[in-house]
């Protein structure tokens, strides 16, 4: 029942956003949308930002949901670029009414998991252990990369492919981590 409350208020977020921007749309207009009590809206949600950002995760889970591997994680990054784009009205309208920073954190947080996953599992894969905070720095390395690269696309209103954005990302990273690993495995020696 939870679950079926947000995805309610989340889907009058994403039809309302179709009509107007979001720093426009009001607790009021969400509730009414889908007809539920403004105390509903409160337990769940402490403001529209944070129905945003919880949005925004829901989204992205389900894109990524078993693509966290080596030979799967860049399906999950087109994956992701797939979920901003099919919610391409949802996300500018964001893009244009809530911080940069903000944007960034949710990135951030989205990409942090699928990277790192691959970083442990290379690490594996090399049969080699280096610290937690070089595979954090690896990460993020690799993070900010792909992170600062959708930024643009969306500051760019989406309209470069991002299959060919994915695929470039793709190549550029390739045997990248694994070589990283190394690196930090020979540095410590």
């Amino acid at each position: 029942m939870v679950n079926q409350t947000k995805q309610a208020l989340e889907a009058s977020l994403k039809h309302l956003l179709l009509q107007k921007p979001l720093d426009k749309i009001t607790i009021s207009d969400l509730t009414k949308d889908c007809g539920i009590s403004r105390m509903a809206f409160y337990y769940h949600f402490k403001d529209i930002y944070d129905l945003v950002e919880w949005s925004c995760l829901e989204d992205a889970t389900r894109a990524l949901a078993g693509k966290k591997t080596y030979s799967t994680w860049t399906e999950g990054l087109l994956q992701i670029f797939e979920v901003v784009y099919e919610n391409k009205p949802f996300i500018m309208n964001a893009y244009r009414c809530i911080s940069r920073e903000q944007i960034e954190n949710f990135l951030f947080q989205l990409t942090s998991d699928l990277i790192m996953g691959v970083v442990k599992e290379q690490e594996q894969a090399a049969n080699t252990t280096i610290p937690d905070k070089d595979k954090r720095f690896i990460a993020d390395f690799y993070k900010y990369s792909f992170v600062g690269i959708m930024l643009d696309w969306i500051k760019q209103g989406m309209k470069e492919d991002y299959g060919e954005i994915a695929r470039m990302i793709a190549i550029t990273l390739h045997g990248g981590i694994a070589n990283s690993i190394r690196n930090f495995t020979k540095a410590e020696e």
